[in-house]
């Protein structure tokens, strides 16, 4: 995906109260582990916050620090709607910041949040390396009209070690909960603690993170948080591939086999009339030709269970179900799903 224009967004960030507007280094850590000691949070500097522009100005106000984004969001019209993220933005994340831009209409803002979250990510998976382009998403709100970007270090996200964190239930141990373990808490806990610092009145994410999107929405039911969940479809490339931050790590050769993905939801999806084994097979059929490819796509999962529940779909389920798969393509873990409608006799 070729970089975004950053026209829109010359004039650089506006830094919030005395904060440098420059990018906090994260700097590499143990993957999955938060600092086993309390940190301190250290004094914010005082002064007035930038005034929030109006949207299709240059630049959203930069927020470093929970003080600077309470100042932001205080007294702020509604409604303010959220769109956490992990940052490295592409084409997924203009489409959440387009609807949330739309949602927040006429008179409430958009705020980005960017922080790559420690507790989501397991010994050995890809914190250190996972993407950062915080000047670039800077431009990247800008074009989308964003108020608001929060971009935290880890010290002010968790200025001491996590003891309280969110269980995920137990949808939150199948599927990926099994194969990532810890990650839905993790996930969870730092939504929750966004939702706590941005008070939005709607959250947007994306359908491709089916499984979180349901743990989202089940936990701000379960914990009567206010706070809207609105979600948006995949958003893929034109050879099929839904976009995702990791796709930058793979090479021509491991991104033709990850393609096998969107092939295998096509193929299982057009063999809904078969009924759930029919689908997983011809899934399975498109898989198992990749598995012998060079390099081979090797499954983590194959999936077709309740929407709601998680749990596979048998034979006696019909209507919607999801279509879930899991896979590396070479060192790079991509995860994909589609919708099928199975009609109620087989």
């Amino acid at each position: 995906m070729s970089p975004a224009a950053a026209g829109a967004a010359a004039a650089g960030p506006v830094a919030a109260g005395s904060v440098a507007s420059g990018p906090v280094a994260a700097g590499p850590v143990a993957a999955g582990l938060v600092a086993s000691g309390p940190v301190a949070a250290g004094p914010v500097a005082s002064g007035p916050p930038a005034a929030i522009p109006a949207p299709g100005s240059a630049a959203p106000v930069l927020a470093r620090t929970r003080a600077e984004l309470a100042a932001l969001r205080g007294g702020r019209a509604g409604p303010v709607v959220l769109v956490p993220t992990m940052g490295a933005l592409h084409q997924g994340h203009r489409a959440l910041l387009r609807l949330a831009r739309e949602m927040s209409a006429p008179d409430g803002c958009v705020v980005v949040s960017v922080f790559v979250n420690p507790l989501q990510f397991g010994a050995g998976e890809d914190f250190g390396r996972y993407p950062r382009s915080l000047e670039r998403d800077l431009a990247v709100c800008a074009e989308e009209d964003a108020a608001i970007v929060f971009a935290p270090s880890r010290e002010e996200m968790y200025p001491h070690e996590p003891l309280v964190t969110v269980d995920p239930g137990p949808v939150g141990r199948l599927l990926e909960g099994s194969s990532r373990p810890g990650f839905f808490g993790g996930v969870l806990t730092v939504v929750l603690k966004l939702f706590q610092l941005a008070a939005p009145d709607v959250a947007v994410f994306g359908e491709k993170d089916a499984q979180q999107l349901a743990l989202v929405r089940r936990m701000t039911a379960d914990l009567d948080l206010g706070v809207e969940i609105a979600a948006v479809p995949i958003v893929r490339d034109p050879d099929g591939l839904a976009v995702s931050s990791r796709n930058a790590y793979l090479s021509a050769e491991e991104r033709s086999t990850a393609l096998a993905l969107s092939r295998a939801l096509e193929a299982g999806a057009g063999a809904a009339a078969a009924g759930p084994a029919g689908v997983l097979a011809a899934a399975d059929a498109v898989l198992d030709k990749a598995a012998a490819a060079d390099p081979p796509l090797a499954l983590d999962y194959l999936a077709l269970v309740d929407p709601v529940r998680f749990a596979a779909s048998g034979d006696g389920h019909h209507g919607a179900a999801l279509l879930l798969v899991a896979a590396r393509a070479g060192a790079t873990r991509l995860i994909d799903n589609t919708q099928v409608m199975l009609p109620g006799q087989h």
